[in-house]
């Protein structure tokens, strides 16, 4: 077990040696990850890697993404204290955290009870209480009546269907992961007005889908 002053330097290293490299300079998002116990979020199995550059191992055979790839993601929605975000899949609860602490108000839902009820532990632990967790399926929409200013995918989808554009507020944004292994981009999707939308590709990765995510169609000859 590191002492809470090497757990300090290996979170100082992850910003600094990771997360800045990887062009993560808002420094709220940086101040963020800095006050955010990365820690707390990881399986005990897995703690001594907390801070290192990887996907962790989640249950249900689902990751917790990079430091460098979770600041990106932040930093991509331009968050300010007045937003309200809904987060589809919840995951260990890190990036929830990180949008509770960069925006007004967290709508996140994840398909696994034992996240939801995890995460709103470590939450309650670490005083953030703008966040409204749900358990439930969102592959195919969540609460479509409702509008936001931002919308995060925190899983990858093979397609992206035009209702969670349609879903945003005019300025919106919506970060989704598009495409299959072993090439999927990471892109930012702003609402200019009722219909016209703008796309901003961010980064290359490969991460699990979302699970009953839309398939395209499979022409077989």
């Amino acid at each position: 077990m590191m002492s809470s002053m090497n757990v300090e330097q290996a979170r100082f290293n992850m910003i600094e040696q990771q997360v800045r490299p990887w062009d993560v300079l808002d420094p709220r998002v940086l101040d963020a990850m800095t006050q955010t116990p990365r820690e707390l979020f990881v399986p005990a199995t897995y703690s001594v890697l907390a801070f290192a550059d990887i996907s962790i191992p989640l249950a249900h055979e689902q990751v917790m993404l990079s430091p460098k790839v979770q600041g990106r993601i932040a930093q991509s929605l331009l968050l300010d204290s007045n937003d309200t975000v809904l987060e589809i899949g919840t995951g260990n609860g890190y990036l929830t955290a990180l949008l509770a602490k960069l925006a007004d108000k967290v709508d996140s839902v994840d398909i696994f009870e034992e996240f939801t009820k995890t995460t709103a532990e470590k939450l309650h632990a670490l005083g953030l209480n703008n966040v409204t967790l749900e358990t439930g399926d969102a592959a195919n929409g969540w609460k479509q009546d409702k509008r936001y200013d931002v919308i995060a995918l925190t899983g990858s989808l093979p397609l992206l269907k035009p209702y969670w554009q349609e879903q945003l507020k005019i300025g919106g944004r919506l970060f989704a992961i598009v495409g299959e292994s072993p090439i999927m981009q990471a892109r930012v999707i702003t609402r200019l007005s009722d219909k016209e939308w703008m796309t901003d590709y961010i980064f290359e990765t490969d991460i699990p889908a979302l699970l009953n995510a839309p398939q395209p169609s499979r022409f077989v000859l």
